[in-house]
């Protein structure tokens, strides 16, 4: 629930005191004279209802043919759409690149990334220099034994850029300041987990900043791809994620040389959190250039991306997940989309 800003309390506060202060004042000599005749009553009139029918699945996709490049000229006729393998005809469908786009930037600060933050923050600010335009917002988020909210909803860049460089590596405490939503602070979390909360930032981030945000919504997560101590597990994680319809593009990132001969752990869950959801992992060690590109790419399939509807044959509102399937024709045309979505219950309708 959002707080109302201290200085609208105020104003409210004032606007009411004044109120009543006016109520005290005597009549004006030239007003009219004061009835006190009972108000005549008043015809009761049955209000309409306004009924809205919300159960369409919107779908944000990129395609891409066999050698990897973007195929942004599609239209309906080209692609089909099926439901747990039933077929659904279109509603709307069409290209889009100049809709308003929600990122959320979120850093992982576990001791794990000390070699390769400032690679981070460096490819990450040039990256939202490059991407943002007038309509867009993004937010900086950072996740270690904690989750804090370094920089909220802004298009500046610079508050953007300054809210990444000063992230920092976070084993154990805590080092967030100030008041959640309003810039910085902690965002809260239940019980006192130990560890990189990964899939708890996802589940924060898709219910508390982009559950109420419309449109284009992505998250794009650096990180090693381990978790260690979340409340939340990762089907938690992916779920949160898909009813915000909001797509994470994971770019799996850390100092080799710390891992030995293990490896990344967190490969696997990395590559089922950005798939499910219809964004794309992406693996670039601890490369500067292989960072760089990565953001190159996930700009280009934002702004290249597929907007379509279509209204479910099957009507039930009973809260089921829903797997959705989309192919467009060509010569081994891939699509990028969510795997699916959770119909709406009829308490919610």
């Amino acid at each position: 629930m959002k707080k109302l800003p201290l200085l609208s309390a105020a104003l409210l506060t004032a606007f009411f005191l004044c109120g009543k202060a006016h109520a005290q004042l005597p009549p004006s000599p030239d007003a009219p004279p004061v009835s006190n005749a009972p108000a005549q009553p008043v015809e009761d009139i049955p209000t309409p209802t306004l009924r809205i029918n919300t159960n369409l699945v919107d779908l944000y996709f990129t395609v891409k043919d066999k050698g990897g490049q973007l195929a942004p000229h599609l239209t309906k006729d080209d692609c089909s759409v099926a439901e747990n393998k039933d077929p659904q005809t279109w509603k709307n469908f069409t290209a889009e690149s100049d809709l308003p786009l929600t990122l959320g930037i979120l850093l992982d600060t576990s001791g794990s990334q000390q070699r390769v933050l400032p690679l981070e923050q460096d490819a990450g600010s040039r990256f939202l220099e490059q991407v943002l335009r007038k309509k867009d917002e993004a937010f900086v988020l950072s996740f270690d034994v904690n989750v804090d909210l370094l920089q909220d909803f802004t298009n500046s860049t610079r508050m953007l850029t300054r809210a990444l460089q000063k992230a920092e590596i976070n084993t154990a405490g805590g080092n967030g300041t100030g008041i959640p939503g309003a810039g910085g602070g902690t965002i809260p979390i239940h019980g006192d987990p130990k560890g990189t909360l990964l899939y708890d930032a996802i589940y924060l981030t898709s219910r508390e900043k982009f559950n109420q945000e419309t449109g284009r919504k992505a998250m794009i997560i650096l990180t090693d791809g381990d978790d260690q101590g979340s409340d939340h597990k990762i089907g938690e994680a992916i779920e949160s994620a898909v009813r915000a319809n909001s797509l994470i593009y994971v770019i799996l990132i850390a100092d080799v040389q710390g891992y030995g001969n293990f490896g990344y752990s967190g490969y696997s869950a990395a590559k089922r959190l950005s798939e499910e959801s219809g964004g794309r992992l992406i693996n670039v060690g601890h490369d500067g250039k292989k960072l760089e590109a990565a953001f190159q790419q996930i700009g280009d399939e934002l702004r290249s991306q597929y907007v379509a509807t279509y209204k479910p044959t099957n009507e039930k509102m009973d809260g089921t997940f829903r797997k959705v399937s989309i192919t467009c024709k060509g010569d081994d045309m891939k699509v990028q989309v969510r795997k699916g979505y959770y119909a709406p219950k009829s308490e919610d309708q």
